[in-house]
């Protein structure tokens, strides 16, 4: 069987979509400390390890690849291992959907930088992605319960998300802000200067390689090259706008604009226009970003005022421009050969009834099911590091190195800790044997 060209386009789209990981370790890194860049990069590429053989045991069926079971879950039993699959065309799709589960996972990370477990976060990672990940996109994207057939879909309409503002981005804006509320606030939240993000080069660099894999994220699954066309526009001009609207707040608020700010513009236009590339005009896609931008540039700050710990803005960014972007389709999405549309199409109030309905249903079971998981790992094993490991440094103390060479202690990427380093992982006391130490490690 010879491949088509609709499926060497959606395997270098799932290429693409796989890029996006790496490129999310660059980006956070850079956003958090110096000590901690090692450990947020590595709570990216653990999860595509993770989720990767998650998805090919029993993910992909659960997800879509299964019988349906109730309009809840496909039947994990069913292809177990996807052996089902071989001799078939269904790995393209399969992979495909895999790259998704693994962004979303590792898109949580950036709620609880600085003060996670990373076996916590080995346990988290597999166990959410099973219980929460596949069940939503099964009941968008595999014929569950919101879908067009399904028991609050048939009722309420068939919500649309073309590429993952649900199931993506409201789904780890979510578990994000619940994760955060679990572990609670960082040591010296709102007041420690050094909680500035300590390399934004790599932040750019991170944004600039999301921004390219996204073309894949929102591309994959265009059935013409007029849809195609329209999604990779849209894709362009959504970040784009969102990009300026951050720049504009930053500057009538804060009087100067960011290279950050330029950074997490991008992100939240890319998010709004996530569930609406194929289905809003470019102009209305510029719109899109514009508010985007603006909203969530004002929605970051929003954690200092009521006091929960988003490290690196996964709740100010994914879940705002996320419900941003699936919502405004009830306003602006293009009627299908004349029929439907949203309230500016004239097509009623019945689109963004579907849209709200499926952002409360994946927020509020997103957010149970999360509590469940997060409190689990929480009171059993510890979710979050002691103030003693917080304070010398998550990378040393978490994974024995350093991601920089400042101090000379000679950790940096060593496979051995260094004297030093050991008598602090045996003693955890950071004030009496290991003063001298302690000195280098802050240095």
């Amino acid at each position: 069987m010879e491949l088509t060209t609709t499926q060497v386009w959606m395997m270098v789209c799932a290429a693409l979509v796989l890029l996006m990981t790496p490129a999310l370790a660059f980006f956070y890194g850079g956003m958090t400390r110096a000590k901690s860049v090692l450990n947020m990069m590595m709570m990216s590429f653990s999860a595509v390890a993770l989720v990767a053989v998650v998805w090919v045991l029993w993910g992909n069926s659960m997800a879509g690849g299964g019988a349906n079971v109730a309009g809840l879950l496909g039947n994990p039993a069913d292809g177990f291992g996807m052996e089902s699959l071989i001799g078939t065309d269904g790995f393209i799709a399969a992979g495909y959907g895999a790259t998704f589960a693994i962004i979303t996972v590792a898109l949580i990370s950036g709620a609880i930088a600085d003060r996670a477990k990373f076996s916590a976060w080995l346990v988290f990672v597999p166990v959410w992605v099973t219980l929460v990940y596949a069940p939503i996109a099964f009941w968008v994207w595999g014929g569950g319960i919101l879908g067009a057939d399904g028991a609050i879909g048939s009722v309420v309409g068939e919500a649309i998300d073309f590429a993952g503002g649900t199931v993506v981005h409201i789904n780890a804006g979510m578990a994000g802000l619940i994760l955060a509320l679990i572990l609670g606030k960082r040591r010296g939240f709102g007041k420690d200067p050094s909680q500035r993000p300590h390399n934004i080069p790599l932040v750019m660099l991170g944004a600039a390689l999301l921004w390219f894999g996204w073309f894949g994220f929102n591309g994959g699954a265009a059935s013409t090259a007029e849809e195609a066309g329209l999604i990779w526009i849209n894709t362009l001009a959504a970040p784009a706008a969102a990009l300026l609207g951050w720049l504009v707040v930053e500057r009538i608020r804060d009087g100067h604009s960011t290279s950050l700010g330029a950074a997490s513009g991008i992100v939240a236009g890319l998010v709004a226009i996530t569930p609406a590339c194929a289905n809003v005009s470019p102009v209305a896609a510029i719109g899109l970003g514009l508010v985007a931008g603006v909203v969530s540039a004002l929605a970051v700050g929003l954690k200092y005022r009521w006091g929960y710990d988003d490290s690196l803005d996964v709740v100010g960014v994914h879940l705002v421009s996320g419900v941003i972007g699936t919502v405004a389709l009830g306003f602006i999405a293009l009627p299908v050969e004349g029929v439907g549309g949203g309230l500016f199409y004239g097509g009623g109030f019945g689109q963004l009834w579907a849209q709200l309905v499926a952002c409360v249903v994946v927020m509020t079971f997103t957010a149970i099911m999360t509590t469940i998981i997060g409190l689990a790992i929480h009171k059993t094993m510890g979710f979050r590091v002691t103030e003693e490991q917080e304070v010398a440094g998550i990378d040393l103390m978490q994974h024995a190195e350093t991601g920089y060479e400042f101090g000379g202690l000679g950790t940096g990427g060593t496979f051995v800790p260094h004297p030093a380093t050991s008598a602090h992982l045996k003693n955890q006391d950071l004030g009496k044997k290991t003063e001298p130490a302690k000195e280098k490690i802050n240095a």
